[in-house]
């Protein structure tokens, strides 16, 4: 399985463990709450869907008359099929929040997984962020020695983009700290004391509306790719 093929079936299960979705509204939710997703295609997302229903994590079911008049525009079949997480599929999901290997770090499998924060246990969610601090902070180091090193042929323009993206993930870099300080602090994201209940919800919004710190989390910066 690829990395992408992999995030988006992470984003499909964890959206699915809301509620159940046919086609069009899960693309649709994709699409508006995880930005990360906005080039998937149905041509991209079916075969998602069918690999997850032969892996017996979802079900197919026929639609209510609402959610078929919702779908009605894109006719067809398989607009009328509701999914819905399994108990092996909702099981398949938590074991897939529990992972914390460098996938987690990197932008899109970051995003995701910070869109479903809310429902990922504390320690689990230290140890993402301190792993893509530690990845931008990488970024970083590589950005300024490239900088320096061809600082004199580059142009005015070019100059200032690779400033910018410098600037961007800095300002990621600063997000983070901040975030990662309420985490031990046990406060969420408002900065307010809640003990444990930091840990069930550090997300504002629906699970997958993602925080807009300087930059876009998730997103790569216009000067990542100085080497």
């Amino acid at each position: 399985m690829s990395r992408r093929s992999g995030i988006l079936e992470f984003a499909v299960l964890g959206l699915l463990r809301e509620s159940p979705m046919h086609g069009y509204e899960l693309r649709k939710r994709l699409n508006t709450s995880l930005g990360v997703f906005r080039a998937f295609s149905y041509g991209t997302l079916y075969p998602c869907l069918k690999t997850l229903v032969a892996n017996g994590w979802l079900i197919e079911e026929p639609g209510s008359t609402a959610e078929d008049a919702l779908a009605a525009p894109l006719a067809g079949r398989r607009a009328k099929i509701v999914y819905r997480l399994t108990a092996e599929g909702k099981e398949h999901f938590e074991e897939l929040l529990s992972q914390t290997g460098p996938d987690a770090y990197e932008d899109e499998h970051f995003a995701a997984r910070f869109a479903f924060f809310g429902r990922t246990p504390q320690d689990v969610r230290m140890r993402v962020l301190e792993g893509r601090r530690s990845r931008l902070e990488e970024r970083l180091e590589k950005m300024s020695a490239s900088l320096a090193r061809t600082r004199e042929r580059l142009d005015d323009y070019t100059l200032e983009l690779q400033r910018h993206g410098m600037e961007s993930v800095e300002r990621e870099v600063r997000w983070l700290n901040e975030l990662i300080e309420s985490e031990r602090a046990g406060r969420d994201l408002k900065g307010s004391a809640s003990g444990g209940a930091a840990q069930q919800d550090t997300t504002s919004g629906e699970p997958g509306d993602l925080p807009r710190p300087g930059g876009t989390p998730g997103t790569d910066s216009p000067g990542d790719t100085a080497t």
